[in-house]
């Protein structure tokens, strides 16, 4: 706990009883987390079929973070994904919260729990106020490997493509199944 608190995030201390008048926190993640995924599928899939896997590149580095921005404001929660190994780190570096959430998220994949069934959802205290914090795993699928994958996994072109648009990219290396990041939600808590 100590460490938690040294790194400003700490449990919130808040009961079953005192959510119990509250929305469904980890529903409501769980719904806006899907949302995401299946917007970010559809248009990944949609420029893969008409452009090839070059092009879907420019779904991930403009469109992803669109679709996100705009699903917070909708839902006025904070939706983005992290990884820590992120492609961009300037969007997808990972939260001190998120951080413990994708090495927990990992550690429970390597004891053979499913990836695709992977959650966190917790209260947690910070310096300002309190928050429902949600982690859902992004496992690697087949469709991921042509841009995250081994180096044989990745051609010519899409390595080109990756090298021009993100010159600090981590995100590589992948395999079928392994935890890639996790779509991270942050609500504020009324007081």
């Amino acid at each position: 706990m100590m460490k938690k608190m040294i790194l400003g995030v700490a449990l919130a201390g808040l009961s079953a009883a005192a959510l119990a008048d509250k929305p469904d926190y980890l529903q409501d993640s769980r719904l806006a987390a899907v949302s995401l995924m299946q917007a970010l599928s559809g248009e990944l899939k949609r420029e893969l079929e008409a452009k090839g896997p070059e092009s879907a590149v420019a779904v991930c580095k403009t469109m992803a973070p669109q679709v996100a921005a705009e699903q917070s404001r909708k839902t006025g929660m904070k939706i983005n994904r992290v990884s820590l190994k992120p492609r961009n780190p300037l969007l997808g570096t990972a939260d001190v919260w998120e951080q413990q959430a994708l090495q927990t998220l990992e550690a429970r994949a390597a004891k053979g729990e499913k990836p695709e069934t992977l959650e966190i959802g917790e209260i947690v205290k910070e310096p300002a106020g309190n928050y429902y914090r949600y982690a859902k795993a992004i496992p690697v699928q087949a469709l991921c490997l042509s841009c995250h994958g081994g180096p044989y996994d990745i051609g010519a072109g899409i390595k080109a493509k990756l090298n021009s648009d993100y010159p600090h990219d981590k995100a590589t290396g992948y395999t079928l199944g392994m935890l890639r990041g996790a779509i991270s939600i942050k609500r504020p808590l009324a007081e």
